[in-house]
């Protein structure tokens, strides 16, 4: 597989405050990769860099390039959906559609035209008049017409209800992504994106704290639930985390027993949200 992303003693400080720590990754292609990690982590710092949006120390390639210093080359192959979009408000559909078939030599104009005659949106519809979620709607749209080798999502459903986030992530799967693709997206809503990522990235002041494979990481940590009595048992094997529900004790394990485990109680593979949970643990205090 060829690497998408290589990073290798990527550091970055704002005067007084270190963003990214010396930070060591590599994405390859064809992989949806979760970045997540509490606010201040270098989450976005990491994005930017990767965009070529920051100066950094150390080495970062980009599909080839250097995101600093060759950004122009770069962003003819990516594409990056933030936050709060960036449309000027006075924008008609038929405008932003214009402007970037003439701005961007991937884009399909079929294909975005057909995008968005799947929503509500008409064509001389101003942004102004749309609400939060059909802004996302047009500019996903834009997006998704770019052959872009590389899509990067930083808080791509922030703001919006549960139904449009879904169908955000539905046409990401349907749409967009495949094996000559690569996405990096960061949320905070971990739980919603757990069934579509290949790859887990955990970030913890400027460090990555977790870099695996989903597959690996349903075989290194594993979720017991057991009953008052085994309880004592299970602590002398020093979990990562333990929390109560309903009368009973859920401890999460690292690399531990699997089988040992079992004849302790209930075991299954914890979600994205207990495995940050545990990992994170200090982090808000």
């Amino acid at each position: 597989m060829n690497a998408v992303v290589t990073a290798s003693g990527l550091s970055k400080r704002y005067k007084n405050t270190t963003a990214l720590d010396h930070v060591n990754f590599q994405i390859e292609s064809g992989r949806i990769v979760g970045l997540i990690g509490p606010n201040g982590a270098g989450k976005t710092t990491a994005l930017k860099a990767i965009l070529g949006l920051t100066d950094f120390q150390g080495h970062l390639s980009v599909l080839g390039f250097d995101p600093h210093t060759q950004r122009d080359k770069l962003m003819e192959q990516v594409c990056f959906i933030a936050d709060v979009a960036v449309l000027p408000r006075w924008i008609r559909v038929h405008e932003a559609v214009d402007f970037v078939a003439n701005v961007h030599p991937r884009f399909n104009r079929a294909k975005c035209e057909a995008f968005l005659a799947r929503t509500k949106l008409t064509s001389n519809q101003r942004v102004k008049q749309m609400s939060k979620g059909m802004i996302v709607q047009l500019h996903l749209a834009l997006v998704m017409a770019i052959d872009a080798r590389l899509l990067v999502l930083d808080e791509p459903t922030l703001g919006l209800d549960i139904l449009y986030r879904k169908q955000f992530y539905q046409s990401l799967l349907e749409d967009y992504f495949d094996e000559s693709k690569t996405i990096i997206v960061t949320t905070h809503q971990v739980e919603e994106i757990e069934h579509i990522l290949t790859d887990l990235m955990f970030i913890r002041d400027g460090k990555i704290v977790l870099d695996s494979d989903m597959d690996a990481v349903g075989e290194r940590f594993i979720e017991v639930m057991v009953g008052a009595d085994k309880a004592d048992t299970a602590r002398q094997m020093k979990p990562l985390d333990e929390r109560q529900v309903f009368g009973k004790s859920i401890f999460l394990f690292d690399g531990a027993d699997r089988a040992t485990l079992e004849a302790m109680g209930e075991v299954r593979r914890p979600s994205i949200g207990d495995l940050f949970v545990a990992t994170m643990k200090g982090t808000y205090a």
